[in-house]
């Protein structure tokens, strides 16, 4: 080996391996593209008859939720929902977050409730003459459910 010339990286030998490293790999062993991995991985999860993601994980995904601090101003302002008005109010955020909300402004009958979209989370409520007057900041977007 002439010290002056160095070698180029494709036959270079390693010093802790008397394998040779080659371009094309450069991890000794079978290896599949991350992508191809994690769809055997499924395929065999599927297989043993256990799924990804259960029921109740979906259902808490796309469930509403709200804050301590909305959940606190709702008590204060007397602000209940019937499960067919919190199936209205997801069914208008799943319309925000199909069209790319972050933070909406969603106005049911006489309630005004800021949504962060991402997290299904109500962050505040206001009602009625309370609204009155009121700026709403820092929304992309608002939906009205009549």
């Amino acid at each position: 080996m002439n010290p002056m010339r160095p070698m180029s990286p494709i036959s270079q030998v390693s010093p802790l391996m008397n394998e040779r490293i080659t371009a094309h790999r450069m991890f000794p062993g079978q290896t599949a593209p991350l992508g191809v991995r994690k769809n055997q991985e499924a395929a065999s999860r599927e297989t043993d008859g256990s799924k990804s993601i259960g029921f109740r994980e979906l259902l808490n995904e796309k469930s509403l939720h709200f804050s301590s601090h909305a959940a606190a101003r709702m008590r204060q302002r007397g602000i209940t929902f019937q499960p067919e008005q919190l199936t209205e109010i997801a069914t208008a955020i799943d319309r925000a977050e199909a069209k790319g909300a972050k933070d909406s402004l969603v106005l049911f009958r006489d309630i005004a409730m800021i949504v962060n979209v991402p997290t299904r989370t109500v962050v505040t409520a206001i009602e009625g003459n309370a609204m009155q007057g009121s700026v709403f900041t820092q929304i992309d977007s608002a939906v009205v459910i009549s």
